[in-house]
């Protein structure tokens, strides 16, 4: 009951928070309309709320300093509730009225809107989902995940593994993930990742969405893992956390992708899984220099797009993270061209032009390039230390070279087939 009394009141937040009415901008107003249909209602209410409210406080946060150039920006959003039908009328809705920029926060709805993206020059955010080989830009030109991909993130924390270990020759890593595409994707990196690095690797595959996962987990503590890495989202975060606890495994040998949250935490208990590790793309907390300007010029003003007390939860951040960069694109974009005009095309240069840009210390430093629209792959690992998540290591990129690898083999398959 807790779990769907969780995920009713994120999708009610979520309901209060969106617009009543769509900002219609005139032909002569200065605006760069952004898109954000993303699901509210049905799959990834876990994350949506939250993610687009920091979205929407940081582009508030801007036009409330004069927007960019004299332009604000609208951010148009919405809810596909994770249906593709509804996806893809949002996404047309949206290159009717201009959007030069769409982010779905969907993997099922990103995949399916890639060819309409390409065609339509409507540059696709795909934050944290989509597809990971679309970090190949010369294939993707209109695909930016702008964060690190899932290939990426189990990289990271291999390399975590080895610099805690000093040597993974002979060491046990047991991966349990939701069988799906998003769970077995980190499948061929860790795979070829042990025959490197010389470490046992061993599966357990769950039933999505994961509320049962009582069988596999005894099965992982007779395997005597030096480390193990759970993956998936939502309800099979906390199933997995609670059957690791149960079955006495060390919290801090237990390792998470980007998808945990304060949220979850609450749902165990926070003193229960202290230790626990995650992949961290940027600083948490209210910190971070553009959380502390969000606080004292949007959310003080009564401006804030939701409640106050989600303000600096990982997700939130996330969304922060996400407008930033975002808003950078535009910048870099006017730079090369001061005085517009404003198509997809144009944001398109911006946004493959970011340099360095770490969003006032809160991200990693990024550069995009035409070739790489990953972003060069930083992030860090953070642990839960019973109340909030503290950096466990510093930025750093790991293992790329394995990752591009399997990038490019992908991306030529969708250059032959486009699937």
């Amino acid at each position: 009951m807790k779990l769907n009394r969780r995920r009713f009141l994120a999708a009610t937040a979520a309901t209060l928070t969106m617009p009543a009415t769509i900002d219609f901008a005139s032909a002569e107003e200065k605006v760069i309309r952004f898109a954000m249909p993303q699901d509210f209602t049905r799959v990834y209410t876990f994350v949506t709320a939250e993610y687009s409210q920091g979205q929407r406080d940081y582009i508030t946060l801007v036009n409330e300093r004069g927007g960019i150039n004299g332009y604000r920006i609208i951010a148009d959003v919405s809810d596909h509730g994770n249906d593709l039908p509804r996806a893809i009328e949002a996404y047309e809705k949206a290159k009717r009225e201009g959007a030069v920029l769409i982010d779905p926060l969907s993997t099922p709805v990103a995949r399916a809107l890639v060819p309409r993206a390409l065609e339509d020059k409507i540059n696709m955010v795909t934050a944290f989902s989509g597809r990971s080989d679309a970090a190949d830009g010369t294939a993707f030109p209109y695909v930016l995940p702008l964060s690190p991909n899932y290939w990426t993130q189990a990289g990271l924390l291999v390399d975590y593994f080895r610099q805690q270990d000093k040597d993974l020759k002979g060491k046990k890593i047991v991966f349990v993930h939701i069988d799906t595409p998003f769970g077995r994707e980190p499948l061929p990196i860790l795979q070829v990742l042990s025959q490197k690095l010389g470490f046992e690797f061993q599966a357990f595959p769950y039933t999505p969405p994961g509320n049962d996962q009582s069988a596999i987990w005894p099965q992982v503590r007779r395997a005597r893992p030096d480390w193990v890495m759970f993956w998936g989202a939502g309800v099979g975060q906390t199933v997995a956390m609670s059957e690791a606890v149960r079955n006495g495994l060390p919290m801090d040998r237990v390792c998470s992708s980007v998808w945990l949250s304060e949220s979850d935490m609450d749902v165990i208990g926070r003193e229960q899984v202290k230790g626990v590790l995650k992949v961290e793309p940027c600083a948490s907390g209210k910190d971070p220099k553009p959380l502390q300007a969000i606080i004292n010029e949007v959310v003080a003003k009564g401006k804030g797009a939701g409640p106050e007390n989600k303000v600096g939860t990982s997700y939130y951040n996330y969304g922060v993270m996400m407008g930033a960069i975002m808003v950078e694109g535009v910048k870099k974009a006017f730079e090369k061209s001061p005085g517009g005009p404003i198509p997809g095309t144009w944001l398109n240069e911006g946004l493959r032009s970011i340099t360095n840009f770490t969003a006032d210390g809160m991200i990693p430093p990024m550069t995009v390039t035409k070739e790489d629209h990953q972003g060069g792959g930083g992030g860090r690992i953070a642990r839960w230390d019973g109340s909030k998540f503290v950096p466990a290591t510093d930025w750093f990129a790991a293992n790329q070279d394995v990752v591009w690898a399997e990038i490019r083999k992908s991306s030529e398959e969708f250059r032959k087939s486009g699937k």
